[in-house]
């Protein structure tokens, strides 16, 4: 079975929408505008381009990030890996082609299918609605969360707020920068 690892940067009262400044969201860019810049509070982006064997992403995330991520330096790492799209709407034909290979899969019952298969982890970015369906569904395995010490209000949560029951997480990692930004790393305890 391989791991499903959620990977966010989530402000102190749960929203993840917009952090690196995409378009209509009130608070875009939150995670450079307020706070400043040390490069070992992100290191754990690159050690996940390291560990991760494939990414997971949800439609609206892949069109972001497929219009920018193929060409920069800094996610070279995800260039070759196997990329999911979780979509019931996104066309075979709308997908890039210069990004290594990418497939559609039209449910969580095929992302659960995805984890049952040989390799390594999966690693899911962005992709708000995706996270909180995956989490409800109890296909995340763990969590890697930047949390930075901002209130922003309203704006896209991690997690929904549907009514189920309680999970247990395991803390495995976490450190504290500066800055103010904690890394904590959360195992799902099943």
């Amino acid at each position: 079975m391989r791991t499903l690892i959620s990977s966010a940067f989530v402000s102190l009262d749960g929203v993840v929408e917009a952090p690196g400044g995409e378009s209509g969201y009130r608070n875009a860019g939150w995670t450079f505008k307020h706070l400043e810049f040390l490069p070992e509070a992100y290191a754990i982006k690159g050690a996940e381009q390291e560990e991760a064997t494939a990414m997971l992403l949800g439609r609206v995330s892949y069109e972001a990030f497929s219009t920018v991520w193929p060409g920069m330096e800094d996610f070279a790492g995800y260039k070759a890996m196997p990329k999911y799209v979780v979509s019931t709407t996104l066309a075979e034909d709308e997908l890039v082609d210069d990004w290594g290979p990418i497939s559609v899969l039209r449910s969580l019952d095929e992302v659960a299918e995805l984890k049952r298969t040989e390799g390594g982890p999966i690693i899911v970015h962005g992709s708000a609605s995706l996270n909180r369906a995956l989490s409800d569904a109890g296909l995340i395995d763990r969590y890697h969360l930047l949390v930075f010490p901002l209130l922003l209000g309203a704006g896209k949560r991690l997690f929904s707020a549907s009514d189920k029951d309680t999970r247990t997480l395991k803390l495995v990692e976490h450190e504290v920068y500066a800055n103010g930004i904690q890394k904590n790393v959360f195992d799902v305890v099943r």
